[in-house]
């Protein structure tokens, strides 16, 4: 599933990468201006274009979720910096047995080739944040490369992507760059079995990104905090999960294209 916005340039790029093996790709549209629709039809005919409802990744991310009919999710970016090839890492673990796979550039082959030392500062003190406030063991917090079953959707309770526009042009909460950490929190304190393998992060082929540093880190920071409450809150209701577990994290080894239309076997505790 991948979020596009005047990605024409880049999309010949991300799908040539795609393994041959993918069944499904759906591509979510935030009302491009260049050719991106276009090109991506032109690039793959079967391609599955959904035009987003509000404005923000999380929202794009919100209607190609429910858009996606395959039994696995891979959320990858447009612009080139996350790698298609390295799908099958994310295929193998969730066969394996994990519920959710996050990539992480910080531990075990990952690395990035983008990062600022500014930004790289500020994901290790969130990421810190989180691994205290809530139990887990996450060495890298907002990366949005994720792969998930896709049963796993309706617990991530995303904002509904039927809701209309905020009058004064603002983002709903989750719409925004926060809905990375959100679903990565969600999935933990849900009880989820969360994995992370290591991932390669590559520098924008074209094009400028959309984030900003100190903007859309202290909407992340918000979301911890606001994630934290939503907890506690469920928690004193008695509807108490257990806390996720980060299951052994695997290097970068060789993996054979798995097809994303795989049942989901029962998870096998250690």
């Amino acid at each position: 599933m991948i979020p596009t916005l005047n990605e024409e340039r880049n999309l010949p790029h991300v799908f040539a990468k795609l393994p041959a093996d993918i069944t499904e790709v759906v591509l979510v549209d935030g009302g491009s201006v260049d050719r991106t629709v276009e090109v991506a039809r032109e690039l793959r005919p079967d391609v599955v274009v959904v035009h987003q409802t509000r404005t923000g990744k999380g929202n794009a991310l919100a209607c190609g979720f429910a858009a996606c009919t395959g039994d696995i999710i891979v959320m990858i970016d447009a612009d080139g910096s996350t790698d298609p090839a390295e799908i099958p890492l994310f295929v193998a673990k969730l066969v394996a047995g994990a519920d959710f796979v996050k990539g992480s550039r910080f531990n075990h082959g990952g690395f990035s080739h983008d990062i600022t030392k500014l930004r790289k500062l500020g994901n290790d003190g969130l990421n810190l944040v989180v691994n205290v406030l809530f139990g887990t063991k996450f060495t890298d917090l907002c990366y949005g490369y994720n792969a998930f079953w896709r049963s796993v959707v309706p617990v991530l309770d995303l904002p509904d992507i039927r809701l209309p526009k905020q009058a004064d042009g603002s983002k709903l909460w989750g719409d925004g760059f926060e809905i990375e950490t959100m679903i990565n929190i969600r999935a933990a304190v849900d009880g989820m079995k969360v994995g992370e393998v290591g991932s390669i992060e590559h520098r924008r082929i074209h094009g400028e990104t959309n984030l900003n540093t100190f903007r859309d880190g202290f909407r992340v920071l918000r979301t911890i905090f606001s994630e934290y409450g939503r907890m506690r809150a469920t928690n004193s209701k008695g509807v108490r999960r257990p806390g996720g577990v980060i299951v052994h994290q695997q290097s970068r080894p060789e993996v054979g294209v798995v097809s994303t239309e795989i049942k989901k076997t029962p998870v096998l505790e250690d």
